[in-house]
């Protein structure tokens, strides 16, 4: 470039001699035979710069820049997100008196981190949570897409049972999350197919609960956030006690097949569910367990209904209940029992500042037919969820009997209707 610039800078003092002395002879012969190998050069290096720019596309990316952002915009999608939420709880009882005699109890629900992401393919999802008493892992596991339809999860996974994400609306979830049949979560892999077409199917092998099994090296069992069988009840033991004699799951394989049906503005899922594994008390095999299911999840423009029938059973010789704990929290269920909940929801987009939705429900939830001669549990929640950006909020009117964190145990003999109000003000980010 530099030879092809003082060429053409002769080449211009050269034409400015030769019309300076455009009349004088032999000098004007001589500076036109200058000018014609001054051109010459210059065509010469003109084919020789040709060549370079050639040589220099071949060895570049066409458009470096365009690459440059590529890369740029695969180092952004190439990452682990952190979000999570705070949330608080206010409540007022009827079966606290405490409570009751103060108008209530403002406290701090929940401190949590959520964890989601992929690095080169492999993908990451965790959260963590604090509580006042207790902090746990909720889930955390690696997942692989495998091709549009197929994926692989391992680690801390949720269990593929029932209605799926949750078998309700409300904040309290079902019945069936205090017997171990709703949001829980164990250590194992799953395999997944999406839905790609009319059908779906969740397959999964646990190896044991999120805390390690029977024997998981931990100072409380109850220290979790969902709830699993960690113990068989004597007829003495009281239903809040720890259990004298452990127990835990282990090698457990579930099941999970939805159907889609959709006709309009009718948009159904059908599916059952099942499982069944062994349990251990530390030394040997203790027994069993199995659990299956039969769930409906419809909506109908803005409504949502959703229905499940449940059963489970736990086969441990002499033993008809059960020691579940989480939250710091042991209670008792019954070895068998049938479970059965119906749902109905009312989603109303609005436009008041902040406030983008309301979700009005009503959930019902009842587990009978218990092998322990306890009294049936019953949960009826009736309640609207507001949605404002990263604030969601639930206002809760809980009427229940026999039901956990409503003034019962699912062991419960009591014959008496509970009430709570509650309203949990959550701000996600």
């Amino acid at each position: 470039m530099k030879r092809l610039i003082s060429a053409a800078v002769l080449l211009g003092a050269a034409a400015h001699a030769t019309a300076q002395t455009g009349s004088q002879g032999d000098d004007t012969r001589l500076l036109r035979e200058q000018l014609e190998q001054l051109k010459t050069q210059v065509q010469a290096l003109e084919a020789q710069l040709v060549q370079l720019e050639s040589a220099e596309q071949d060895a570049q990316p066409e458009e470096p820049e365009a690459a440059l952002q590529q890369e740029a915009t695969e180092a952004a999608e190439d990452g682990i997100r952190v979000g999570g939420a705070v949330r608080s709880n206010i409540s007022h009882t009827s079966y606290n008196d405490g409570n009751r005699n103060r108008g209530g109890d403002w406290a701090l629900d929940t401190l949590r981190l959520n964890f989601d992401g992929s690095i080169s393919g492999i993908d990451l999802s965790a959260e963590i949570r604090h509580y006042d008493y207790m902090n746990v892992v909720k889930y955390a596991y690696l997942g692989y897409q495998f091709n549009e339809r197929w994926r692989s999860e391992a680690g801390i996974v949720p269990v593929p049972f029932g209605n799926s994400p949750y078998n309700s609306h409300n904040f309290f979830f079902s019945p069936n999350y205090y017997i171990g049949l709703e949001d829980d979560h164990d250590l194992g892999v799953l395999f997944r197919r999406s839905r790609t077409d009319d059908w779906q199917l969740d397959l999964g092998f646990l190896k044991n609960d999120e805390l390690g099994g029977v024997d998981g090296y931990v100072t409380d069992r109850s220290n979790r956030y969902s709830y699993d069988v960690v113990g068989m009840r004597a007829p003495q033991e009281g239903i809040y006690e720890s259990p004298q004699m452990a127990l835990g799951e282990y090698n457990t394989a579930v099941a999970r097949y939805a159907y889609f049906l959709g006709r309009g503005d009718i948009q159904t899922e059908v599916g059952v569910s099942g499982l069944r594994g062994g349990l251990h008390d530390g030394l040997r095999r203790a027994g069993n367990y199995q659990a299956w299911a039969f769930h409906l999840n419809s909506d109908y423009q803005r409504w949502n209904f959703q229905f499940q029938h449940s059963e489970y059973r736990y086969d441990v010789d002499g033993f008809d209940r059960m020691a579940v704990g989480a939250y710091a929290f042991y209670d008792s269920i019954a070895a068998e029992a049938s479970s059965s909940t119906i749902n109905l929801a009312y989603s109303l987009p609005v436009d008041w500042g902040p406030i983008s939705t309301l979700q009005f429900y009503n959930d019902y939830g009842r587990v009978y037919n218990k092998s322990d001669g306890s009294r049936d549990t019953e949960m009826n929640v009736t309640g609207v969820s507001v949605s404002a950006g990263g604030l969601f909020i639930y206002f809760d009117l809980v009427h229940a009997r026999n039901q956990p964190f409503i003034g019962g145990s699912m062991s419960g003999d009591s014959n008496e209707i509970e009430r709570r109000f509650n309203i949990n003000i959550g701000y996600y980010f």
